[in-house]
């Protein structure tokens, strides 16, 4: 009988531990939705300011105009054709100051900044073009050349917060509004009474805000970019990396270089305007937290099957070797306190930050499971250890949820050391003497009264 008790309880077990986490999962796809809600936060501040900016230009357009000769039922029709040339600066120079300030909804916040971007350098000129072999200026027997004009392309033109004004050589002209580089492309242009003559340098200054993310496309022949700015966890990706940065508690500083050879812009920028590939290579920095609160909650809450495993284990040990009886509801309970700390976790991680969050949810479920152990396992003592073990635990979980680059590792060791400890602890246990109902002095036996063969022998 003894030995079915034994095998029915560890089959008890092996089932608790897997309906426990059917909360879990619960509490899992409740952090998903608390993150779809963050999304939906960050999109209604985007809806009322403007999103991630995207930078590109300045581009001189010159438009041309041809006649055509169409056949069409018999007759000859003679149609105006519209053809456009795309002019990129020669040198582009960008220096751009950052500051930003975090902007909630809710709980919820995104990081919202205003950009000063002073944009200088050098565009081709009309002599420079009447000297390119390439160059249909000088075809003026099939084309007629338009006025030209300087556009500068932006993801979210709602975004400028100021006019701003071009400076060309000695000339100065204000910006109007609209790309003019087809329906899919935002932002403002400057008229031109003609290509610039001698003199192709240029200056101008945009107050630009945006949202999270700054993405600039160096158009230039030789491109540079100095950004500087006062949030202290930068994400610089895109296509290039800076070649030099710097990062403080209070800012950063990054400095980008490149030019055709590396990138090929002039190629893929005519080849995306005629309607091919779209990807243009982009100096890149993301306002990123630090710390993704709901991922290091859907992390920990991964680990749980092996932290409530740990936990019946430890309780497993104490009936073999300590002669306690601990009935399955109680493993039950200890087990949805152990679940339940997930939920807690999650709740204050909105609130107080994920590391306080899981201090206070740590301390909380070692003293509700420390109070509740030393009645089951028999004093104080025994209850005041396993809480202590219990601590232990949550703060090896802590840290393989901060380590993430060797959190396998550490998670191998763990389960390594629990299995020596188990081995160390059991070693001279008698396994078939504690599944035995015959054997003396079991765990599992009822003890017997010996009142009746008192009474016999009187």
């Amino acid at each position: 009988m003894v030995k079915q008790i034994f095998t029915h309880k560890i089959f008890l077990l092996l089932l608790l531990s897997l309906l426990l986490m059917v909360p879990v999962q619960s509490i899992m796809e409740l952090n998903r939705e608390r993150q779809a809600y963050r999304s939906q936060a960050i999109h209604s501040i985007m809806a009322s300011s403007s999103g991630p900016q995207r930078l590109m230009g300045p581009i001189i357009v010159q438009p041309y105009t041809r006649s055509v000769t169409v056949e069409q039922e018999g007759k000859r029709f003679i149609r105006q054709e519209q053809i456009y040339r795309y002019l990129l600066p020669e040198q582009l120079d960008i220096k751009a100051n950052m500051e930003v300030t975090p902007r909630k909804l809710g709980i919820y916040q995104a990081q919202v900044y205003q950009t000063r971007l002073t944009l200088s350098g050098h565009l081709p000129t009309r002599q420079s073009l009447l000297n390119d072999a390439t160059s249909p200026l000088g075809e003026t027997a099939e084309l007629v050349a338009g006025k030209p004009y300087l556009s500068l392309v932006l993801s979210d033109a709602r975004g400028i917060n100021s006019v701003p004004e071009l400076q060309l050589g000695t000339q100065r002209i204000p910006f109007a509004p609209g790309a003019r580089l087809g329906d899919a492309l935002a932002g403002i242009h400057a008229p031109l009474d003609n290509l610039p003559q001698q003199d192709g340098t240029f200056h101008l200054e945009l107050n630009l805000q945006g949202m999270n993310a700054l993405d600039i496309v160096p158009l230039g022949k030789e491109s540079t970019l100095q950004l500087a700015g006062n949030w202290p966890h930068p994400n610089f990706i895109g296509d290039f990396l800076p070649g030099s940065r710097t990062l403080s508690p209070q800012g950063f500083e990054a400095n980008w270089q490149t030019s055709w050879f590396a990138s090929d812009m002039e190629t893929r920028f005519n080849r995306m305007m005629n309607g091919g590939d779209s990807h243009l290579s982009t100096f890149s920095v993301s306002l990123v937290q630090p710390v993704d609160h709901y991922q290091l909650n859907e992390r920990a809450a991964k680990y749980a099957l092996l932290f409530i495993g740990l936990t019946f284990i430890s309780f497993f040990m104490f009936e073999l070797l300590k002669g306690l009886r601990v009935h399955p509801i109680q493993y039950a309970l200890v087990g949805m306190g152990l679940a339940i700390f997930y939920l807690v976790l999650l709740a204050l991680t909105e609130h107080l930050g994920f590391g306080w969050a899981y201090l206070v949810a740590a301390l909380a479920s070692v003293l509700l499971n420390g109070f509740y152990l030393s009645h089951v396992l028999g004093g104080p003592k025994q209850g005041i250890g396993f809480a202590a073990l219990l601590g232990l635990v949550y703060a090896i979980l802590y840290s393989l949820l901060q380590a993430e680059e060797i959190a396998l590792l550490l998670g191998a060791l763990l389960l390594f050391a629990t299995l020596a400890l188990i081995m160390l602890l059991t070693r001279k246990l008698d396994w078939y003497q504690v599944m035995d109902y015959s054997a003396p002095a079991t765990t599992w036996a009822a003890p017997q009264s010996s009142t009746s063969d008192t009474s016999h022998q009187s």
